[in-house]
């Protein structure tokens, strides 16, 4: 396979807002994983509880599909699944929006990278990949956008596409979709509110690899729509 003229090695720190990848810049995160991990997140939350956090894959490429609730989202999943937990970075397809002020400019150093979500762009597309034939964990959140309503709303194709299309441009990547459930005991978050992170059996997309690519993206997006809609099911944060 020939590389992606937009290919760039993952350390690298590029511009974020037209969807290339952006590595994770070493002196911010010295900075704010510690403050995230130790200070912010544990005194802010009365209690963080995380649920299968043996299913995040230590090595290779792996997507984290979390449903999307909150902008505390964005730290919660690193907390639960990232450096401290794995030793590996996480990388973010995020919106346009969220790539906007002060949270863009951090986004755009920890690892995030913009997409339109109602017209995805063919530079994340092909980033997105090639993070993944880098063995990166990407975290993408399949719904597209924030719904405070308590339930799953219809997830977003892009995500069984990029899956499907890494697996088959490179046999053997053996790429993994881990579902996840964040679920708040209030809508809009309070101060010493509790949450739950539900982390679910990882999803094989090598497994879909005997269908065409349109029919193994639509298996996927059955089967992840299936996996979160399971893991919403399960005793939450809000029912304790």
């Amino acid at each position: 396979m020939t590389d992606s003229p937009l290919a760039t090695t993952t350390k690298d720190l590029t511009s974020s807002t037209d969807g290339r990848q952006t590595g994770v810049s070493p002196w911010l995160k010295k900075i704010i994983y510690p403050l995230g991990q130790y200070l912010v997140l544990p005194n802010y939350f009365r209690e963080i509880e995380i649920i299968g956090q043996e299913n995040i894959p230590q090595t290779g490429a792996a997507i984290l599909a979390p449903t999307h609730r909150t902008r505390w989202d964005a730290m919660l999943i690193p907390y639960a699944c990232g450096p401290y937990v794995t030793g590996r970075d996480l990388r973010f397809m995020v919106s346009i929006d969220e790539m906007k002020g002060i949270q863009g400019w951090f986004a755009s150093r920890l690892g995030g990278f913009a997409i339109d979500t109602n017209k995805p762009g063919i530079a994340s597309i092909r980033n997105s990949v090639d993070l993944l034939h880098n063995g990166e964990m990407l975290t993408i959140f399949p719904e597209g956008n924030i719904f405070r309503d308590g339930t799953l709303h219809p997830l977003k194709k892009g995500l069984s596409r990029i899956a499907m299309q890494a697996e088959a441009l490179k046999p053997g990547l053996d790429l993994k979709i881990i579902p996840i459930n964040l679920n708040y005991e209030h809508p809009i978050v309070k101060f010493r509110d509790r949450v739950s992170i539900q982390i679910g059996t990882p999803i094989d997309v090598q497994n879909y690899q005997q269908f065409s690519t349109k029919t193994g993206a639509e298996k996927i997006h059955q089967d992840l729509t299936q996996a979160l809609a399971h893991l919403m099911q399960q005793p939450q944060a809000n029912s304790v």
